[in-house]
């Protein structure tokens, strides 16, 4: 069988807040969102995590036939059946969608009016027989022990423990996993560290009988001091840079990696207004400039908010039973419970990330999200000596913004400053009209 990826497989306004990050702006509008869709390869995995519990989700996007699919994900214990689940679908859309970075749009009041005072708002399966005796032995003989092996859903999942990895590779093949060449150099680490493989692949009958037409999420729930993600092993096969997006939840506040910086990706910067046509393009080169500018070896976050709110919200936050599904173990029967969410946006190759993702649990509760501004100009007659001025003002801030642009994603001035917006030149106010009150 062929491995899909050799790692965890892995529009207009929705709501409206009152921020007025400016003068002159008001009430502003949700436009569009930065979400997975963007990305040909991304893979999305969900952490719900509080102590040493854990519950990992992992999207599987695997595209062809789901006879050939294969996953092999290394971790910290052995796993039984009822530790193993199969998710909803729709909860990694949710999640992406609630903590997408977000362009907002901004409308200029009337310069001769003042503006009103801004308002903020607050933010089972089957148990498989064991293998016959000669099997058992050859097994032995690789140094492969199967811990445990049940059927879950579509998925039929097997826990291998191994002494050396070209053993593990053997035994893989010998069992029709078709991995790629050279993975036992990538499975030896992890062999060292004494982790389980948890290997899955699908049960056609059970595959056709679910109904679905996509291979659904795989949920597993285990309790380790190790909070890691294993993503070397996605890069066995990758030709190109992946995109990993990762949603972090935990009881307490952000979660922050400990052995790659962390960076904010670039927010609240105001763009040209004809942005809002672009953003899918702008999003992607804004990205790419910011991960090459900081040396293609950095996790960016994206989003860190408490599901309670959002402000401005690009969709609801999940409800109770929402979070349940995405693997918040913690919530009391109410449902009130404290859950943060911290969204980091990994673009990784394997020279520049060597090591797997090592999480840790803060305290820290400092809300930030990637947020992109548009302020359309007040677009009436401003016949008053403020309304002048603001007009008089327009081609300095529109060409800030252009700048702005072009500094975020590289993209030509000059090609930017033919898609700004064009201002009427006022008459200047005759100076005799400030001598005399009127």
């Amino acid at each position: 069988m062929k491995l899909s990826r050799f790692l965890i497989p892995i529009v207009i306004a929705i709501a409206v807040f009152c921020i007025a990050p400016a003068a002159w702006a008001f009430c502003g509008f949700y436009v569009a969102k930065a979400d997975t869709n963007l990305y040909n390869q991304a893979s999305q995995v969900a952490i719900a995590r509080d102590g040493n519990r854990t519950v990992l989700t992992m999207a599987n996007d695997y595209q062809g036939d789901v006879a050939d699919f294969a996953m092999v994900v290394p971790v910290p214990v052995v796993l039984q059946e009822e530790q193993v689940h199969v998710g909803d679908p729709k909860i990694m859309e949710r999640l992406d969608s609630f903590s997408a970075p977000r362009l907002v749009e901004y409308f200029d009041a009337d310069p001769c009016q003042p503006p009103p005072m801004p308002t903020s708002f607050p933010a089972g399966g089957v148990l498989r027989q064991s293998a016959n005796e000669a099997s058992a032995r050859r097994d032995a003989a690789l140094g492969v022990t199967v811990e445990s092996q049940f059927t879950v859903g579509e998925y039929d999942i097997v826990i291998l423990s191994a002494r050396e990895s070209d053993g593990l590779e053997t035994w893989l093949r010998q069992n029709n996993y078709r991995i790629p060449r050279g993975a036992s150099q990538l499975l030896q680490p992890y062999i060292r560290q004494g982790m389980k493989f948890f290997v899955a692949k699908v049960n056609l009958e059970a595959f056709d009988r679910s109904g679905f037409q996509s291979l659904r999420p795989l949920q597993m729930a285990y309790e380790s001091p190790r909070f890691m993600l294993p993503i070397r092993l996605g890069m066995i096969n990758a030709k190109s840079e992946q995109d990993l997006i990762v949603y972090l939840m935990s009881p307490q506040g952000q979660t922050e990696l400990t052995n790659y910086r962390m960076v904010n990706i670039p927010s609240n910067e105001e763009i040209p207004v004809f942005v809002k046509n672009e953003f899918s393009d702008f999003y992607k080169d804004m990205f790419q400039t910011a991960y090459e500018k900081e040396g293609r070896n950095i996790a960016f976050l994206e989003y860190a908010w408490n599901m309670g709110g959002c402000d401005p919200c690009s969709a609801d936050p999940l409800n109770p039973d929402e979070l349940r599904k995405s693997g918040v173990f913690w919530l009391p029967p109410n449902g009130r419970g404290n859950v943060f969410i911290t969204r980091l946006h990994v673009r990784y190759t394997r020279d520049k990330f060597p090591e797997d993702l090592i999480f840790q649990e803060t305290s820290n509760r400092q809300f930030f999200q990637g947020r992109y501004i548009l302020r359309h100009p007040f677009e009436g007659e401003a016949d008053c000596p403020a309304g002048r001025e603001y007009k008089r003002a327009l081609p300095s801030r529109f060409e800030a913004e252009a700048q702005t642009l072009a500094r975020l994603t590289g993209w030509d001035i000059d090609d930017i400053r033919k898609k700004l917006p064009e201002v009427e030149e006022s008459e200047p106010e005759p100076w005799w009209r400030t001598i005399w009150p009127r």
